[in-house]
Formats: structure tokens, C-alpha cells, sequence
């Protein structure tokens, strides 16, 4: 842990909480939205989520899966997600969901007219806005928890 937790405190409160009551509620409630809101589909969903969390190593983002309904993918998916370029396991808009998160967590200055070409021939533009802030979300708390030693300790509320 590389901040200091008062004795019997919860570290995830205590941090996104009660240290920073002015921004981590509202990063929180952020975070959160991405999961209680997305209109995208599960696998897509996951692929970028799992894209986002193998990069930045957070260990709860790494065992976290989505439920939708009692509906999870399957076992074998992070696999398939860090093998995104050369897995058969997804279609079109599941790879490019896990391309999109792996240049833009990497890469994003690389994003050219092509990749764009493809994106928008699978997404639509209200999809496509709504990737970008759930990868955006994805990448900065999980990056957060990883940075801060939160990541083995870190429960999401309502879960």
C-alpha cells in the first residue's frame, strides 16, 4: 500500500473517500456509471475492460468480470483479449473494441484515419463517445488502484 490507511479504516473508502471527499465520490459515482449506463454489448464491453486492466496490471480489474442478466463471457476470454490481433474467438466489433483500448491506452497519438475508417464502420458515433469515457474511466481508477496499492483490496460498491 503506498498510502497511509488509519487502523480500521477500508482502504477503498478511505481513499477514494474520505482523503479526497471533493473528488472521489464523484470519481466513484464516474466509475460506476460506466457499468450501471454502457448500451454497448457485453463482449465489447469486456474485451476493452480486460484490454484496459492487462495493461495496467490492477489485480481486482484482472479478476473483475461484468454480469449482465446472470450472463458473463466465458473463461478463456482474457486470453482471447490479450491475444486480441490473432484470436478467432471475437468478431469485428469485439477485436476492434480491444484495439481501441489497447492504442489508447498506448498509443493513442497513433490513432489514424484508417483505424477510424474501421471504427465508424462498426460503431456508431454515440457508441464510439461512450467506449472512449468508459476506456478513459477504466484506465485512469484502475491505474489509480494499481499506482496506490489498492488494486488487492478494492471491492466495488453494490457488488
Amino acid at each position: 500500500m503506498n498510502v497511509d490507511i488509519p487502523e480500521g479504516k477500508n482502504p477503498i473508502e478511505h481513499v477514494w473517500g474520505d482523503m479526497v471527499p471533493g473528488i472521489g465520490p464523484a470519481a466513484a459515482n464516474f466509475s460506476l456509471a460506466v457499468y450501471a449506463h454502457t448500451t454497448l454489448g457485453l463482449r465489447e464491453f469486456e474485451a476493452a475492460r480486460l484490454r484496459i486492466a492487462q495493461i495496467n496490471g490492477c489485480l481486482f480489474c484482472l479478476d473483475w468480470r461484468t454480469e449482465r442478466d446472470g450472463d458473463k463471457v466465458e473463461d478463456d476470454f482474457p486470453d482471447a483479449v490479450e491475444h486480441w490481433r490473432t484470436t478467432d474467438a471475437f468478431d469485428d466489433r469485439t477485436r476492434l473494441a480491444a484495439e481501441y483500448a489497447d492504442r489508447y491506452a498506448l498509443d493513442h497519438h497513433g490513432l489514424d484515419e484508417e483505424f477510424w475508417d474501421r471504427m465508424t464502420a462498426h460503431y456508431s458515433q454515440t457508441e464510439i463517445v461512450e467506449l472512449t469515457m468508459s476506456l478513459g474511466s477504466w484506465l485512469a481508477f484502475g491505474r489509480l488502484n494499481r499506482v496506490l496499492g489498492l488494486d488487492a483490496m478494492c471491492v466495488l460498491p453494490g457488488h
